[in-house]
């Protein structure tokens, strides 16, 4: 099967406009049933046209560092994972020295960058600057905040999803980390509905869980982790296979991991942003 382009024309001057994609949404409704294509997700926007003029832009970023990673080691079960495309986000990247407590910032694009590589949002991936001034702006913060390295948690990812994607979240609040293995078929149930990234911290490191696999007849789970504590360049073979070399976290930049890689005297709280049923 090969992909046939298709032309819709748009007006010079709504192109540019965000309001364009509410204005062409009745258009679209007709073209995704002339097509039968699925009502519940983008298509045919207008951050999805092909650009004849210049390559889209990358940020240098690695796209789904998770593919062809080794088994989980789990017996038997099912594999729940992140449906599309995403960014790697991590330390030190974009020239910014955000080492030591940009965790949840990087996170936080991880999942910004989900949403733009699915064509939900054309709007950019904020800074640490931006994040911040918009947690200010939004009476979350004081001025201070602004240019400091204080960190954020996933309570802040959730109100910067609504606020600049407007896109909604469930939290999922655990005492201890280890609580986190009695959530697998909540988990499993997220990636197979939503299949967005999900941002997790609470009083230490924070993370990006990618998928589970989850076997409850065993009540066995593993959960796939995305390390945004990564400090090295932008090489596959050593984010997959040295990345925890370049980290102050002490595990691999991506891999499967049990129930421990979370601190048994910690709180958690976890981000699951809720996927717009929408075209």
């Amino acid at each position: 099967h090969f992909p046939i382009p298709l032309s819709l024309p748009v007006p010079a001057e709504l192109s540019k406009l965000g309001a364009g994609e509410k204005i062409f949404k009745p258009n679209r409704e007709k073209l995704h049933r002339t097509f039968n294509l699925p009502m519940d997700r983008p298509f045919l926007r207008m951050a999805q046209s092909i650009k004849f003029d210049k390559p889209a832009a990358t940020y240098g970023r690695l796209k789904n560092v998770h593919e062809g990673l080794p088994p989980s080691g789990v017996t038997g079960g099912q594999v729940h994972l992140v449906q599309g495309d995403y960014d790697y986000c991590h330390y030190m990247q974009d020239k910014f020295d955000d080492d030591g407590w940009g965790c949840m910032y990087r996170s936080y694009q991880t999942v910004v960058s989900w949403f733009r590589n699915q064509h939900y949002t054309a709007l950019p991936i904020q800074s640490h600057e931006e994040i911040q001034k918009m947690l200010v702006r939004m009476g979350d913060k004081p001025d201070h905040f602004i240019g400091s390295k204080q960190w954020i948690g996933a309570m802040e990812a959730s109100i910067l999803l609504d606020e600049y994607l407007g896109v909604s979240s469930k939290i999922i609040n655990v005492p201890s980390g280890h609580d986190l293995q009695d959530k697998g078929r909540e988990l499993a149930k997220h990636f197979d509905t939503n299949g967005t990234p999900i941002s997790i911290g609470g009083g230490v490191l924070a993370f990006t869980i990618l998928g589970v696999h989850y076997n409850p007849e065993l009540s066995q789970i593993k959960f796939l982790i995305l390390d945004p504590h990564y400090t090295g360049s932008e090489d596959l073979n050593v984010i997959q296979n040295q990345g925890k070399k370049n980290s102050c976290s002490g595990i691999p930049s991506v891999g499967w991991h049990d129930v421990n890689v979370f601190r048994k005297d910690s709180f958690y709280n976890l981000c699951l942003p809720q996927r717009p049923m929408e075209i």
